[in-house]
């Protein structure tokens, strides 16, 4: 019996082999995004991005792609990826084939290719899947046997349908389970929003409530011109609206509402949005700079005509209120709500042990396991979908528009408050707390040292999260009636 020396090489070093093995498209998708991890959590750690998100979705950004074997064929199928699937020769090993199916919308284009089998149906790839070998015929008529195999990992697959087959993951991909019962369901988006909440001190927004509000909603302009965009590329109303929520620069709004309007593209469009989140915070300063000038960036702000004290009953009673009013006006959006408002209320309560509960374990590990997700979703067959380009030119689109339109916010405000109100608080607007409140204390200390327009800029900030979570209800309560109507219009017109 002859030893096949290439075939045992091929399966113990199976990362290299699955990456060799693969088209151009996902090979250099994976060398990219290896590389992409590992500069994440070098920035990470040198702090120019969010550790405690960026270091593990570096990581596993880096184990998703470098991590990848050919599963066994029950898996395979589990996975119900099998469209990944390739055929390898048997005599002649760097003999690799892919799969076309007749009704793929590249069917046409692959099929004259020889490097692709042409199936009739997916029911007929897994029976190949599932019985591991196939023979075909070459072009010259000559018969060839070889196997088929699927690549795969052993740390998570997204957007399983079959509840049979999420069961048996969760036996054998080691994060399954908190993927399935954490982050498919929204729960570490709510435990985030309800961490944030505790570190929100909401008297900066009841003691300036006109400018806060005001401003935030302008930072929102990228949220609402993104949708009509998105819809003229190509997308459909719920992907739309679900990439025009990355405007709002609040991860887990993106999370929520992308699993409500557009749960096939949810994968892509957070890791999207966390992606940007993490690298737009270091490009904020400099449109800061582009769009402000320094004469404008020493500008005082106008203190309060009267000290306004809020009191911790006070802002209890405002978070009982504004939550139940929201509830009341888009219930679609009451958890993440409900999480933002009790959150508040423990901190106001001051039920310490509470507050070193959310902050300490429930902010710290949801922010934890979902930059590990994140970062081990972003395996190259995911991301390089023929929509996730448009995705990346959108999302980037959005924040950018976001942050002119808290600007914009800002230069409204200096004209009204008679030139009084410094225009570079607009960036807070963003709703990230409080990177981008401190963002804006940053650029006018560059210039002017011994101006504080942090107060202002964390109303701004902490306003910047009501809002982000209400355009979020709005769109997931307007998307369904939007389908309706459309519906009934080519109903009409037909």
């Amino acid at each position: 019996m002859e030893i096949d020396f290439v075939d045992i090489v091929r399966q113990l070093f199976q990362g290299i082999t699955t990456l060799v093995d693969s088209d151009p498209t996902i090979f250099w998708g994976r060398i990219c995004l290896i590389f992409l991890g590992a500069l994440l959590a070098f920035l990470g750690k040198k702090g120019v991005l969010e550790p405690l998100l960026m270091i593990p979705m570096g990581l596993g950004m880096v184990v998703a792609n470098t991590g990848v074997l050919y599963i066994d064929s029950a898996n395979a199928v589990r996975s119900e990826r099998i469209t990944d699937a390739r055929w390898v020769n048997d005599n002649d090993k760097s003999d690799v084939r892919f799969f076309t199916l007749r009704d793929d919308a590249d069917f046409s284009e692959r099929t004259v290719l020889p490097e692709y089998i042409t199936l009739n149906t997916k029911a007929e790839l897994e029976n190949y899947v599932g019985a591991g070998s196939l023979k075909i015929r070459n072009s010259d008529g000559q018969e060839l046997s070889g196997k088929v195999v699927v690549p795969g990992d052993l740390n998570i697959e997204p957007l399983v349908e079959q509840p049979d087959n999420v069961v048996n993951l969760m036996q054998v991909d080691w994060i399954q389970p908190i993927y399935n019962y954490a982050f498919s369901n929204n729960l570490i988006a709510c435990l985030i929003f309800m961490g944030i909440g505790v570190l929100l001190d909401v008297g900066f927004l009841m003691a300036r409530p006109f400018q806060s509000v005001f401003v935030a909603f302008c930072a929102e302009l990228g949220t609402m011109v993104t949708f009509p965009v998105a819809i003229a590329c190509g997308l459909g109303l719920g992907e739309a609206a679900s990439v025009a929520l990355i405007g709002g620069a609040d991860g887990p709004m993106v999370l929520f509402g992308s699993l409500q309007m557009a749960k096939h593209l949810f994968v892509p469009i957070t890791v999207v949005a966390y992606l940007y989140l993490g690298i737009t915070y270091g490009a904020y300063p400099f449109l800061v700079r582009f769009l402000v000038p320094e004469t404008l960036r020493r500008v005082r702000n106008a203190p309060p005509k009267k000290v306004i004290k809020v009191t911790a009953s006070e802002k209890i009673a405002f978070a009982v209120t504004t939550c139940g009013a929201l509830c009341l006006l888009f219930p679609v959006g009451s958890p993440l709500f409900c999480s933002l408002f009790v959150g508040i209320a423990v901190r106001e309560a001051g039920i310490q042990s509470f507050v070193r509960l959310i902050d300490q374990v429930f902010l710290y590990g949801a922010t934890f396991f979902l930059g590990l997700i994140l970062g081990l979703l972003c395996s190259a067959s995911t991301l390089l979908s023929e929509k996730v380009l448009i995705l990346l030119v959108l999302g980037i689109f959005a924040l950018t528009i976001s942050a002119v339109g808290g600007i914009l916010g800002g230069y409204i405000m200096y004209l009204f408050s008679g030139r009084r109100f410094n225009p570079v608080c607009g960036i807070a607007g963003i709703s990230c707390v409080p990177t981008c409140a401190k963002i804006a204390q940053k650029e006018v200390s560059r210039v002017a040292p011994d101006v504080i327009v942090l107060p202002d800029a964390l109303g701004i900030n902490i306003s910047g999260v009501i809002t982000s979570a209400i355009f979020t209800g709005v769109y997931i309560a307007l998307v369904p009636q939007l389908q309706r109507l459309w519906e009934l219009v080519q109903a009409a017109a037909q």
